[in-house]
């Protein structure tokens, strides 16, 4: 069995063997025009100078840098630094050279010495060649020198931007240094006294000296505050009262008011026996009684003011100020006590604020001391690298009056003479025929590239894999029917000279049964496009069910196209395309017998329709379909391509599954995936997949046994049909007349 890789070659040779025949022709045609080509001129001699630059050892030098630098130097110099700008313009401004000719021959060789490892080169071989006598020795000693030069210019040019680039970090480094200095100088002036306090113990004596003074406040004023209880039960008064008290008792002026207030109320009360209120003596007593009282009331205002002191009042105003000498200075006591209390508690509150302050100064100490730390920190760490620097700085101006270059001349320059060549001619019978071996290669290349890139499917065996992938049935491989019938026209179904044929087509339907089809009775047969030979699938498989001796119904669903009943030498009812609902809703008029073949019938299409997919819901086209489920054994429907219209998924409803026909070499890969994806993830009822005018040599042998076993098929004879199908399987005999001049055209790509 033939590859599917050489198969598709084998197809792209027949279809583009004119493309190969002329990329052939193109590229041999290409060889003789090289062969016309003057050969080539022989070339002069020219002159190649050689010379020797060596790494030279570091001198001795009294500092880092100057180690350091050469050790950069010579890990600089590689093949771009040795041809840049300022080494090649003076050899072309005063030898006229090319510049790009100039880099061209000038060949560089790093050598590294034998024997040692990781030392790096120690010398540079240069090489170039001039085609006249003395430049190129000329060119190669400016070169050599510009190259020693540049190499000094270079260590020096890298000291200099070391020094400068130190400098200017010194000088932020020393202003960074400056306010670590003065945050630590800022912070030991504001917080040294609290800090040296904390350390020598100082703080801590101030705190338990207060707390020491508190306590002695405290006994102080319990004693205090016993005194005055004391003093209080015994006058019957507290501190306030008594300290008005000894007010008003001390002042003349209350005294005297007093002593008039009694005078008056002493009158007052002899006359009221006698005298009513009205009368004028009583209402003038009456009335300096109330003046009395209101200058009395007043004064009291002017002794006691209106501060805290309590107020006697109006009424008890001359009782409080009646203090005999001995409470009046019991009173004093309890006033001073009273003052005496009030200080003690003052000095109190005021100690045990001491005391806060200096615990809170002792909470923050370590604090104050981590951040003393730190700011100590910093300004030794910035001591410490402005150090550095500063030593890295005197280092490199040291070093700048040791610096010399990393390279030296080893040997200078020396010219060379080469002799030129004359080459021969290369004969034009090896041109020719390498240009034909290159020309069947590249015809050979193209074709197998537009193998590659066609998208059709050439095997069945490509086609296979795809069903596989996809878990769809396989129901097998059909040849290419082909055959003549009595007019000598081609028609693509079985006859009795090809039984061979029918054989695969059998093997189809038994696959058919034996699969997820083995209940179904109604197949639809469709296909991608419309050459895959579906309709030819679907006429061969009705004929190798009704030889199977299964009552067959074959209805042509393509109503997009004229039918193909003129295959079996059957024509159509011409009244069928004017009235299709009328000829599909008369059984006498669609169903026919089919000459010379026993159990098949078949339903001719009404077609072409312009309104096919209004037929095909149509309630005709249904109890059409329901009729044949119940008086056949197998109804095959051929529908028109799924590329071309939906005509076959409108009749799936009324279908027990679908059936798919593809072809090698006309099946494309990616529509017949796309195709299959679809339908699957549509949940659609796919029955399996057909592969369609196999290759003979693919197909599988026949039996051995095959020609004891095939049955006879009848030729297909005069014309005979029957309108209708009783339930008996039999026919009324009514016979149509065959057409005249019937020709049978060959549409085996339906």
């Amino acid at each position: 069995m033939t590859s599917p890789l050489v198969k598709r070659f084998l197809v792209s040779l027949n279809e583009n063997s004119l493309i190969g025949f002329f990329t052939f022709l193109f590229v041999v045609g290409a060889s003789g025009l090289v062969t016309l080509l003057p050969p080539p001129e022989p070339t002069p001699p020219t002159y190649r100078a050689r010379g020797l630059l060596r790494f030279q050892q570091p001198p001795i030098t009294l500092t880092s840098t100057g180690e350091n630098l050469s050790r950069q130097g010579k890990a600089t110099v590689d093949e771009k630094f040795l041809k840049s700008d300022p080494v090649l313009r003076p050899v072309v401004e005063e030898l006229q050279i090319d510049p790009n000719n100039l880099i061209e021959k000038l060949q560089i060789q790093f050598n590294e010495p034998e024997g040692e490892e990781n030392t790096g080169p120690t010398e540079i071989l240069l090489q170039y060649e001039h085609p006249e006598e003395g430049k190129a020795e000329r060119a190669l000693d400016i070169m050599m020198e510009r190259m020693v030069e540049q190499s000094r210019l270079f260590n020096t040019s890298v000291l200099r931007a070391r020094i400068e680039s130190l400098q200017e970090r010194i000088n932020q480094v020393k202003q960074d240094l400056q306010t670590a200095e003065q945050a630590y100088y800022r912070y030991i002036t504001e917080q040294g006294s609290s800090l040296v306090a904390a350390e020598d113990g100082t703080l801590f004596s101030g705190i338990s000296g207060a707390q020491q003074q508190q306590r002695q406040i405290r006994l102080t004023l319990e004693g205090v505050e016993s005194q005055i209880q004391s003093i209080s039960s015994q006058l019957g008064m507290t501190p306030d009262q008594a300290y008005t008290a000894s007010a008003l008792s001390a002042d003349p002026l209350v005294g005297s008011l007093r002593s008039q207030l009694l005078e008056i109320e002493t009158q007052i009360a002899k006359l009221e026996d006698d005298l009513r209120p009205q009368h004028p003596q009583m209402q003038e007593l009456l009335k300096a009684k109330a003046a009395n009282e209101e200058l009395l009331q007043q004064r009291v205002g002017e002794l006691i003011g209106t501060g805290n002191v309590l107020v006697p009042l109006p009424g008890e105003i001359r009782q409080t100020s009646s203090l005999d000498p001995a409470r009046r200075e019991l009173a004093n006591s309890l006033v001073n006590l009273q003052t005496q209390r009030e200080t003690l508690i003052s000095q109190l509150e005021s100690v045990q604020r001491t005391e806060q302050e200096l615990r809170q100064q002792y909470e923050q100490f370590p604090a104050k001391q981590l951040e003393r730390g730190r700011l100590q920190q910093e300004l030794q760490t910035k001591q410490t690298l402005y150090n550095q620097l500063l030593g890295q700085l005197l280092d490199a101006q040291a070093a700048e009056a040791e610096t010399v270059g990393s390279l030296s001349i080893g040997n200078p320059a020396v010219d060379t003479r080469i002799e030129g060549t004359n080459p021969e001619a290369t004969s034009p019978i090896i041109i020719i025929g390498g240009g034909g071996v290159l020309g069947f290669i590249a015809a050979t290349g193209a074709i197998f590239l537009l193998s590659v890139l066609d998208n059709r499917l050439h095997t069945a065996k490509e086609i296979k894999d795809i069903l596989s992938d996809r878990e769809v049935a396989f129901l097998g491989e059909l040849p290419f029917v082909f055959n003549l019938d009595r007019d000598r026209e081609e028609v693509p179904i079985v006859q009795t000279y090809n039984l061979a044929d029918l054989h695969y087509f059998e093997l189809f339907r038994t696959n058919l049964r034996r699969g997820a089809a083995k209940s179904a009775k109604v197949i639809l047969m469709t296909s991608l496009t419309d050459d895959e030979g579906k309709t030819v699938t679907a006429y061969n498989l009705a004929i190798a069910s009704a030889q199977a001796g299964k009552r067959t119904l074959l209805i042509e669903g393509d109503l997009r196209s004229p039918s193909c009943a003129d295959y079996l030498h059957l024509e159509v009812d011409p009244d069928a395309k004017l009235e299709p609902l009328s000829y599909y809703g008369s059984r006498s008029d669609y169903l026919h017998l089919v000459p010379n073949v026993e159990n098949l019938y078949i339903v001719p299409g009404a077609g072409p329709q312009v309104k096919a997919a209004a037929l095909l819901e149509s309630s005709e086209m249904r109890r059409l379909l329901d009729d044949a489920r119940g008086r056949f054994d197998l109804v095959v429907i051929d529908t028109p391509a799924l590329s071309t219209c939906n005509d076959a998924l409108l009749l799936e409803p009324l279908a027990d599954g679908i059936t798919l026909v593809t072809r090698p070499g006309i099946t494309c890969k990616t529509p017949l995936e796309t195709q299959l994806d679809q339908m699957i993830e549509a949940e659609l009822p796919l029955l399996g997949a057909v592969v369609n005018a196999v290759d003979p040599k693919e197909l599988a042998p026949l039996p051995e046994d095959f020609e004891d076993n095939t049955m006879t098929l009848p030729q297909l004879g005069p014309v005979t049909a029957t309108a209708d199908l009783p339930p008996e399987n039999g026919h009324n005999g009514s016979t149509l007349p065959e057409p005249a001049n019937s020709q049978a055209h060959l549409r085996s790509s339906k």
